[in-house]
């Protein structure tokens, strides 16, 4: 380990550094995290931005009686490092190892678990109002990049925050970037603040100068004050923060770790809320994420020297096939539109944009804004797709019901990074989807087998009079090589082998797993019905209803949560129709799911194939 970065066990050892040791500790920082995360994987990027600042501000604030908030939190690693997780940074994003994002049963040093953007401000708002009620002194820091500044939860934050007037520190971290480049008036305005910061540096140097001179000083500059319009609207394109009512500070350079002091001391000193701009560059140290930032967003294992992945495939991932098949279709009818919020690499559409620049439309951090800008262009006979991470559609819950299904209007939620995700955890595993949208009238609910079927799934999805959601995971398309299905079709499924006494129906991601159960038993000599039920909803009665007569033992397989999910419509049908069998639903528990490799996650939610076996003879042999 290096030099100064092995003597840094906690925040009293960061505290003793003078000025070059900081320095040097930034850039062994860099090295160490470049390091591990070539190794574990994970947010790369952001975190080699943030080094400077991370190290000034919990220099210049006292964790855990000062809280830190880091808002989304995959930029956390610097902070898990100097507060005492050094040690256990190779088990980053592992199964029983280190979250990638603050955890509040990992340290004290948390403050709050985050995992979502835009969140950062205004649970800030929440911890200043408690310590004022409890009548603490203490910082509240809330650390937020431009691109969650796009969200509107982070807009609300502001508002209130400027009109109570309580004591709030915002740091800004500007790298004109989330994941992908920052859109809309926001990143715009950020950006002439970036390349006009006069106004700023005049005004503090004017007040500084005005207040020093004696007895009229102070009331010279109140005067001023009331005329300062005209000056900042010049100088400076809309001064927003200042209106909504805070003081605004910056631009400051991230990476210079005295600036970041100063600041921050000033910071300290405001009475009410304060915002600190402070500009960084993502991937700094690392030339590849320098030049690429996007792609070591969030990271698979690599080779250091070159960047390049450890791991290589030529399989084709579900994001692609979407990205590929939307593609298709709007060459075909130039009503087809794409909608992504902030994700259009993510989601498969980077090419889409490429090809009709016209019909792109990403709209931010803004997942709810993201849903009824859909509904609206539908409402006008226009065919939106929406590419969203299951995750993050459950924030746009209500404008799915409200301004998609009350309307009956014809959206595609193209559903990606569904089921379990892996290393991101709990914040990110998509296992709720079926359970919130299933129970809204008029969805449509799908998940496709395989790569080929989601293709199909896309097709309907665009051509069908009405919402439909199109749940597909993470990663590399499973090919079930035996494949001669037809079209979709509304509400049908297919049976993809046909047994007796035991019936499977499995659901998108599980139906791979379904296959291997099946070729299990029959090596034992029984031959059982493997079901790729297709739809959640409507569900396919006709052929519940056959299986209920031929079959005594029914078992539904799906990667999302039990409750409410697939199986439970499955019951809800069998019981409304006196099935006497038995029946055996396989999902996810009711509780979160922590981060790992998917299959040692399968394996501990009981999903794997050999669980699953065990399952279903321990249900047929009445020992359950």
């Amino acid at each position: 380990m290096s030099q100064i970065l092995s003597t840094i066990n906690n925040l009293e050892d960061l505290k003793k550094l003078n000025s070059n040791e900081m320095n040097s500790l930034a850039k062994e920082l860099r090295n160490f995290v470049i390091e591990n995360v070539s190794k574990t994987g994970g947010h790369l990027a952001s975190n080699l931005g943030v080094v400077e600042l991370t190290l000034a501000l919990h220099r210049s604030f006292n964790s855990p009686k000062d809280k830190i908030i880091w808002d989304v939190g995959h930029q956390s690693y610097i902070h898990k490092i100097i507060t005492g997780r050094k040690d256990k940074f190779k088990s980053l994003r592992q199964i029983d190892g280190l979250s990638g994002f603050p955890k509040r049963d990992e340290s004290k040093h948390d403050a709050f678990e985050t995992g979502h953007s835009s969140t950062s401000i205004s649970a800030g708002i929440g911890m200043a109002l408690a310590r004022d009620v409890k009548k603490e002194n203490s910082h509240v820091v809330s650390v937020i990049g431009d691109g969650a500044m796009t969200a509107g939860m982070a807009f609300e934050a502001l508002n209130h925050a400027g009109d109570l007037g309580t004591n709030l520190i915002v740091i800004l971290n500007d790298n004109e970037m989330s994941i992908s480049k920052n859109v809309g008036g926001m990143s715009q305005y950020l950006d002439r603040i970036r390349t006009a910061p006069t106004y700023s540096r005049m005004k503090g140097d004017v007040e500084s100068f005005l207040n020093r001179i004696p007895a009229i000083g102070n009331k010279v500059y109140k005067t001023a004050e009331r005329a300062k319009d005209s000056v900042k609207y010049f100088l400076v394109p809309g001064i927003f923060f200042e209106e909504l009512g805070f003081k605004y500070l910056g631009p400051v350079d991230g990476h210079n770790i005295n600036e970041l002091l100063s600041v921050l001391n000033r910071a300290k000193k405001v009475k009410g809320p304060v915002i600190v701009h402070t500009v960084t560059k993502k991937g700094k140290g690392y030339k590849p994420a320098e030049d690429n930032p996007g792609k070591y967003h969030s990271s698979s294992p690599f080779e250091i020297e070159t960047g390049k992945p450890l791991k290589k495939s030529n399989k084709k991932k579900y994001s692609n096939v979407l990205g590929e098949s939307v593609i298709k279709h709007a060459k075909k009818d130039e009503k087809v539109v794409a909608i992504t919020a902030a994700m259009p690499a993510g989601t498969g559409l980077s090419k889409f944009k490429e090809e009709f620049p016209n019909r792109f439309f990403d709209v931010g951090i803004a997942e709810q804004h993201g849903v009824t800008l859909a509904a609206g262009m539908a409402s006008q006979g226009i065919k939106p797709i929406y590419a969203v991470y299951s995750t993050f559609l459950q924030r746009g819950y209500d404008q799915v019901l409200h301004d998609v299904c009350i309307q009956n209007l014809p959206v595609t939620l193209a559903i990606d990074r569904a089921g379990l995700v892996g290393n991101d955890g709990e914040t990110h595993h998509g296992v709720f989807d079926f359970s919130y949208l299933s129970h809204l009238p008029n969805m449509t609910i799908m998940a496709p087998k395989d790569g080929k079927e989601l293709k199909k799934m896309i097709e309907f999805a665009i051509e069908y009079n009405g919402p439909v959601a199109v749940r597909y995971p993470r990663g590399y398309c499973y090919n079930y090589k035996e494949d001669n299905s037809k079209d979709i079709q509304l509400g049908k499924g297919e049976i993809l082998k046909e047994g007796k006494d035991i019936a499977i129906l499995a659901i998108g991601k599980m139906v791979e797993k379904g296959v291997n159960v099946y070729k299990s038993f029959k090596e034992k000599g029984q031959n059982i019905t493997l079901v790729n039920a297709r739809f959640v909803k409507p569900l396919d009665n006709e052929l519940l209803d056959n299986l209920m007569k031929n079959h005594n033992t029914i078992v539904t397989l799906e990667d999302n949560s039990k409750l409410g999910g697939f199986g439970s419509m499955v019951n809800n049908y069998l019981i409304n129709n006196n099935y006497d069998g038995r029946v055996l639903n396989i999902g996810l528990p009711d509780n979160f799911v922590e981060h790992g490799d998917v299959e040692e996650l399968f394996k501990r939610c009981g999903m794997d194939e050999a669980s699953i076996i065990k399952e279903i003879k321990k249900k047929i042999n009445g020992s359950d």
